[in-house]
């Protein structure tokens, strides 16, 4: 057991085979995959009994008018971040860092892979970036160079997995959580020509969400009565409103902005099928999050969707930016009940595979290897 900075022992866990562990990573708000994995990581693993200190990136900036000065900001972040992982690598055996791709990984990631190698504390990077591919074929020799340093490197997917690869970097795959506590399936119930079809992605140019709503005016067309819910938010907010309103749809979609994680759960329940018309992705949990509440889904086929979905079997793919397509899919399962019960039935047993029993024992393998032989 490792002493902390003041040379005591820390407290042991109720969980004592479980090495203590830093978490380093972003929390909601604002909401999006990684911070909602990173939330139930940490949330699950303290209610395992397992010590853990979590060193956040994106705290709020202190004082917070310096949020609006692009290089204050940077600095008002990246400082006080970098003072409490140094304070933390000092009292936990094991760090867990959450990465992904860009500026994130130079100010955020990196760092923490240096501060373990000094404090000589065995770091794992868990890589969660979907354009994984085109930030190494392009980013600086030392971001390989940085992540060769981590003693495991961990993917949610296989697609990761073999992007990796292609750099010569061994992986392991420990796959995103669904919290099945917090969704369940509703009964199915009968829509008639008013289904409601829902879009869970940040208003982002990657998750091309045009392409959803040009699906859903083609679904309106057939059913007069759809309605469209676009839950986020993002920089694409003008423009898709724009978009509605050439359209001609205002009476019928709706922009909801960010909805509380509490909250999330009730959308599902009020959906009929789910679009995910996103260009670039690894492990959507939006997808998962439809699965287990037994809502369909169509989505495209980017990055890692077609390994963790069975094509017209769990879910609908389509080709990226094809709104033809995914206009056509959602029609499909809309009217068809047969269809629609049987991938709601094969989701929910997709489900179970994310769910945190299951994950929860991955980890923690992960972690006491670790624990046991640091330096291997």
């Amino acid at each position: 057991m490792r002493k902390n900075s003041t040379g005591s022992l820390p407290a042991t866990p109720a969980n004592t085979s479980v090495p203590a562990l830093c978490i380093v990573g972003p929390m909601p708000p604002p909401s999006g995959g990684m911070a909602n994995q990173c939330e139930q990581l940490v949330r699950l693993l303290r209610a395992e009994g397992v010590s853990v200190e979590l060193v956040r990136n994106n705290s709020p900036y202190t004082p917070a008018w310096a949020g609006r000065l692009p290089v204050v900001r940077a600095l008002c972040r990246l400082v006080p971040y970098l003072a409490r992982l140094w304070r933390a690598a000092g009292r936990t055996e094991v760090i867990h860092v959450l990465a992904n791709s860009g500026w994130a990984w130079h100010l955020f990631a990196a760092p923490a892979v240096w501060i373990g190698r000094v404090r000589r504390v065995p770091v794992i990077v868990n890589y969660r970036g979907g354009n994984a591919g085109t930030f190494f074929k392009t980013a600086p020799k030392h971001v390989l160079a940085t992540l060769r340093l981590a003693k495991v490197r961990v993917t949610p997917s296989a697609f990761l997995q073999r992007v990796f690869a292609e750099y010569g970097l061994q992986t392991e795959i420990v796959p995103n959580i669904v919290d099945l506590s917090r969704f369940s399936p509703r009964p199915s119930r009968d829509f008639g020509d008013s289904p409601h079809l829902i879009v869970t992605r940040n208003l982002e140019p990657i998750y091309d969400i045009p392409t959803a709503i040009r699906a859903f005016h083609g679904v309106r067309k057939v059913m007069p009565g759809a309605r469209l819910t676009v839950a986020g938010t993002g920089p694409e907010s003008g423009r898709l409103q724009a978009l509605v309103e050439e359209l001609g749809l205002q009476s019928c979609v709706s922009f909801s902005g960010r909805i509380d994680n509490a909250d999330i759960p009730g959308l599902y329940a009020s959906a009929d099928c789910m679009l995910n018309p996103s260009t670039v992705d690894n492990m959507p949990i939006s997808i998962l999050e439809a699965f287990a509440s037994g809502v369909p889904v169509v989505s495209t086929a980017a990055g890692g969707i077609p390994d963790m979905v069975e094509d017209s079997v769990s879910a609908l793919l389509v080709p990226i930016s094809d709104s033809l397509q995914m206009g056509e899919a959602a029609l499909r399962v809309l009217g068809n009940v047969s269809l629609a019960a049987s991938m709601r039935n094969a989701g929910l047993q997709a489900a179970a595979r994310y769910a945190w029993p299951t994950v929860r024992e991955q980890w923690l393998q992960v972690y006491r290897r670790l624990a046991q032989n640091p330096e291997g």
